[in-house]
């Protein structure tokens, strides 16, 4: 559970750092996002996921 906090946490940091950062080129990602097809945003996100679960194999082993 204790790991679960801390990767949430580090989720929101990021998220928040980018917008901090990059507010006007987030709102453009977005405003794409919602004109991409159901589809590919699901493919995405998929690969996303394989993504982080082979990132946190190849960490935790």
């Amino acid at each position: 559970m204790q790991d679960f906090l801390v990767a949430l946490g580090l989720v929101l940091v990021i998220e928040g750092l980018s917008f901090a950062a990059f507010p006007g080129a987030l709102r453009r990602a977005m405003a794409k996002l919602m004109e991409a097809p159901e589809a590919q945003l699901r493919t995405a996100g998929f690969i996303a996921a394989l993504f982080g679960l082979l990132v946190v194999w190849l960490v935790r082993g």
